[in-house]
């Protein structure tokens, strides 16, 4: 068997950072005892060991080896203590910068700098030894915010917002939507904690619910086991959905059990239909109220991101509905809202997003909120405005990739308009 030109990096990668960050392992364990010190460096090297037996077998085995679960926490693991010594390697990169610095200063100005240049080894230098010591407890909290994140995947957060407009019929004051988006079926693994998240959707007796992609992280058959919980949602006024990226199986080889990525699409389209959903394809439809309306669009995934498609077509959508006081667009990826919506269609009065998932990590306090995502996503979590128009961009319901959830818990967004 012949192997991949990237899993050669990748190894080659893991063991020059382990490497690196072992010789602070090193510097900190130096004055333990010879036993503490040899069960340290095995239970290291133990572990690098590991990972790189993880990382070979998801390489090089099909899915079903060792079982959905185990092989999505093994993986998780593994990418986890990957970030870890990254973490921590940063730390050591400034210090040996430093060391670096002061060394060069030494050689170029100082005439006796034998004795002075022995302190370029760390040893003895105490700022030296607070940086190993603060890498490795940022590796190391990381790594355990991590694994903490397994348990808070299914505690489903409720925000409720309340969003005035001026021109909202008086029949639509007081709808209570509720807004969810990135099911991605595929990555779940307790049916019963997903039913639990579905029941406080129908406990909020919303009149509207509305989702916005990412049903499935890739095929259709993913919503096989759990179309009799999602079919639960129901409201008055309906359950309208749109599509996401995940949802056109780009990132999947076809064909998969005989299924092609075109079936897969149409698929799709059924399994929404099944469930009793409108999925909106680039259309949009009229809700009506006491005799008012109002005009609901949905557009298959635009994003502003070169890598992701632009299937959406606004043009289609939004043509009839100049009649129409109030609008809400469903657009699954939240960069549309600031490439296209905001100065092509100004009289969209409220988008509803997705995408993100607040990366299912980051840090939400009362008055601060923070994650890598933001440096890609402008909007990327909770209510926006520009003017008279309102995003709202949910942090997903579901997880792919890391399962689990650090400081963005999985979200149900309820939406009182007035």
């Amino acid at each position: 068997m012949r192997t991949p030109l990237g899993v050669i990096i990748f190894i080659s990668i893991m063991l020059l950072l382990d490497t690196y960050v072992f010789q602070a392992v090193k510097s900190v364990s130096q004055s333990l005892s010879p036993k503490a010190k040899t069960i340290i460096y095995t239970v290291y090297w133990g572990l690098t060991a590991i990972a790189i037996i993880s990382f070979l077998l998801f390489v090089y085995t099909d899915q079903d080896f060792l079982g959905k679960k185990v092989r999505t926490y093994l993986f998780a693991t593994v990418i986890g203590l990957f970030l870890a010594k990254i973490t921590a390697g940063v730390f050591f990169l400034i210090d040996d910068i430093r060391r670096g610095v002061q060394w060069g200063a030494l050689k170029l100005f100082s005439s006796s700098g034998a004795g002075e240049a022995s302190d370029f080894t760390g040893e003895g230098i105490s700022r030296s030894a607070f940086l190993n010591w603060l890498g490795l407890a940022a590796g190391t909290t990381l790594f355990g915010s991590l694994l903490y994140g397994f348990t808070n995947k299914y505690k489903y957060d409720i925000k409720r917002l309340q969003l005035s407009f001026e021109n909202l019929p008086n029949a639509f004051k007081g709808l209570k939507i509720v807004h969810i988006s990135d099911i991605h079926s595929g990555s779940f693994m307790d049916k019963k904690a997903v039913l639990h998240g579905v029941e406080k959707i129908m406990n909020e007796k919303p009149d509207i619910i509305l989702f916005t992609g990412d049903l499935v992280n890739d095929r259709a058959t993913e919503m096989e086991n759990y179309m009799d919980i999602f079919s639960l949602l129901k409201a008055p006024l309906g359950v309208y959905s749109t599509f996401g990226n995940h949802d056109y199986g780009d990132y999947v080889r076809w064909p998969f059990n005989g299924i092609t990525k075109e079936q897969n699409l149409e698929d799709l389209k059924k399994v929404h239909a099944g469930l009793g959903w409108r999925l909106l394809m680039n259309e949009h439809v009229a809700l009506e109220k006491d005799g008012e309306h109002i005009a609901l669009l949905g557009i298959e995934n635009w994003g502003a991101k070169a890598r992701f498609p632009k299937h959406g077509r606004m043009d289609l959508a939004h043509a009839g509905t100049e009649k129409y006081p109030f609008k809400i667009l469903l657009s699954h990826d939240p960069s549309h809202w600031d490439a296209q919506v905001k100065e092509k269609y100004p009289d969209i009065d409220l988008m509803l997003s997705g995408h993100t998932h607040g990366m299912q990590f980051g840090v939400e306090i009362p008055g601060f909120k923070w994650s890598p995502v933001q440096y890609m996503y402008k909007q990327w979590a909770g209510v926006y405005e520009d003017g008279k128009q309102k995003l709202n961009v949910n942090r997903g319901f579901g997880f792919i990739g890391y399962p689990g959830r650090v400081g963005v818990l999985p979200e149900i967004s309820v939406i009182e308009l007035g």
